[in-house]
């Protein structure tokens, strides 16, 4: 239950849109149907009318599922992904009305360079800009926009076969046989293959710890108390505690992304480096920074440059940020507000050295 965390409010959950076969739908409904903004869409992810009425353009991520229904073991491999891979191919060829993405781009979003206002940005933490920024005032999705071309939808699929990678992107120059882990869909974290799990468990086998940080990333941080009652059918039962422990209980961390563009972290955006951002954000908002979300090609200005993103995980002291980046990060729960004391601070700090400065001029 990653997207419906007990660690997320109500304002803070995003809708999920499930489009698929309706027969599949009704046998999954008894175990998504008591959680909240949740739709199904019955339908072909494949028809391109069924995308537009969801409004693929507009998702923060679109998820597609391999579907492994009517392939026997007697058959191609690389057929066992089929549906999966014509579905991504068949999102990233749509176009979408480009007129009205610009005009709401432009009014919404500030123009840097090319690169800012044709690329579908991450949106940035609600509350993460200081009380002065005027971003804070706009909604997440105002500042993301929509995607004029579905090359530009965030987008991850599943496969079952790992060797099926090389078909997802046309503009991948990736040789076929380079291994999984080392091609530019897993890296750009467009792809996710079954195998991955084999590594995760074996991680989870010589590492304890590690079991506690996937559980963190993936679902939230659900309790062993809570997957127990769950393998043993018995529900959830109702809760017994008061809304105060509830509130304790509920207070975790949440794993998010954080912009170098404005916000408390902007400074470190011009040149700065990854080891002062680690230790200026830990230390004045208990944030903790995991790794980089960068532009694959930040050298290239041009409007042909490309819009993917590749994750760096655990970067070095000296690596140097770009204003573009953005920090996957674990939050704690009351980040908004620890960002405004911090920004009330600075201002004060801010008027006593003006006023001091005032007075020494005087004398």
């Amino acid at each position: 239950m990653p997207l419906r965390a007990s660690n997320y409010r109500f304002a803070e959950l995003k809708p999920v849109v499930l489009l698929g076969n309706l027969e599949y739908l009704k046998r999954e409904w008894n175990s998504i149907k008591n959680f909240p903004k949740v739709y199904l869409m019955p339908g072909s992810p494949l028809n391109r009318s069924y995308l537009r009425a969801v409004n693929i353009n507009s998702c923060d991520m679109c998820v597609i599922l391999s579907a492994r229904k009517g392939v026997s073991e007697n058959d191609d491999p690389t057929l066992v992904d089929k549906s999966a891979i014509l579905c991504s191919l068949n999102i990233k060829s749509m176009t979408f009305d480009e007129t009205a993405a610009l005009i709401a781009r432009n009014k919404k979003l500030p123009a840097i360079s090319k690169k800012f206002t044709t690329c579908k940005l991450p949106p940035l933490i609600e509350g993460f800009s200081p009380s002065s920024s005027p971003v804070k005032s706009l909604s997440k999705s105002q500042l993301r926009g929509e995607a004029i071309h579905g090359a530009n939808i965030p987008m991850i699929t599943e496969l079952a076969n790992d060797s099926n990678v090389q078909f997802l992107d046309q503009d991948d120059e990736d040789d076929p046989d380079t291994e999984l882990y080392m091609t530019q869909p897993f890296a750009c974290g467009t792809a996710f293959a079954v195998s991955v799990l084999d590594s995760l468990m074996s991680t989870s086998y010589f590492n304890e710890n590690a079991l506690t940080l996937i559980r963190t990333l993936i679902t939230g941080g659900a309790t062993p108390q809570l997957e127990q009652i769950l393998a043993e059918g018995a529900g959830i039962p109702g809760s017994q505690l008061s809304s105060s422990e509830l509130d304790y209980i509920r207070d975790r961390c949440k794993v998010g992304q954080a912009s170098l563009y404005d916000g408390p972290f902007a400074q470190f955006g011009d040149n700065g480096v990854y080891s002062d951002l680690f230790v200026y954000a830990l230390k004045y908002f208990g944030i903790l920074c995991i790794g980089l979300h960068r532009f694959r090609d930040t050298k290239d200005k041009s409007a042909s440059s490309s819009c993917k993103r590749y994750v760096i995980t655990n970067p070095p002291n000296d690596f140097t940020l770009l204003p573009s980046d953005m920090v996957f990060c674990f939050l704690p729960y009351d980040v908004e507000l620890r960002i405004s004391q911090q920004a009330d601070l600075d201002q004060r700090k801010k008027k006593k050295k003006s006023s001091s400065r005032s007075r020494s001029s005087r004398h």
